[in-house]
């Protein structure tokens, strides 16, 4: 007959306790970070117009980074069909990179106007699959977020272009906000815990 042993107080550094302990040690750094995203966002709802030069500014920074590695990329192909289709695609992307460089205004009406379809493709996509749910789904929830959507999108394109120079930088701006305001809930929920 075999005796069970006790487990260790420390639970393995692998393990989600572990991961957990770790976090409330820098719950401070959390909320500090959450507290930076905050006014990020504050700030950038102060000028919406530069939020949105500086969110199409990003775009073509990570346009240019994603077209060099393809075209690194396009170098360990083998065959030449597949090694001139990956330098290509690379090389459109570093071009379309500079572009957005150097007319950000023309990059963010183009954004815009593909946001706003996305959008409304979404929302009514979004109240379509709601009316095919089945009454003990939330399909109530699913239908008012697919209205929000489409409305969302439809305001965009009725007023685009002008929508094109603050659109991006609202998007930025509410994203910050929610990102910090995340970010400190959680610190102070770890905080709590320790």
């Amino acid at each position: 007959m075999s005796t069970m042993s006790s487990s260790p107080a420390t639970p393995p550094s692998h393990s989600l306790g572990a991961g957990l302990s770790s976090l409330r040690a820098k719950w401070g750094w959390i909320v500090a970070l959450g507290v930076i995203y905050l006014i990020a966002g504050i700030l950038a709802f102060g000028s919406v117009f530069f939020a949105t030069v500086v969110s199409v500014l990003f775009v073509g920074a990570m346009m240019i980074v994603s077209g060099v590695a393809e075209i690194i990329s396009a170098f360990q192909v083998k065959s030449w069909g597949k090694f001139l289709f990956w330098a290509l695609l690379g090389v459109l992307y570093v071009v379309a990179g500079f572009i957005t460089f150097q007319n950000p205004l023309l990059a963010a009406a183009t954004l815009t106007l593909f946001i706003g379809i996305a959008l409304v493709v979404s929302g009514i996509v979004r109240i379509f699959l709601a009316f095919g749910m089945n009454s003990a789904a939330p399909w109530g929830l699913v239908a008012l977020s697919g209205v929000i959507t489409l409305v969302l999108g439809a305001i965009i394109l009725a007023h685009w272009p002008l929508s094109s120079l603050y659109a991006l930088g609202i998007f930025l701006s509410v994203d910050l906000i929610c990102a910090g305001v995340s970010w400190i809930g959680m610190g102070m929920a770890l905080r709590r815990s320790t």
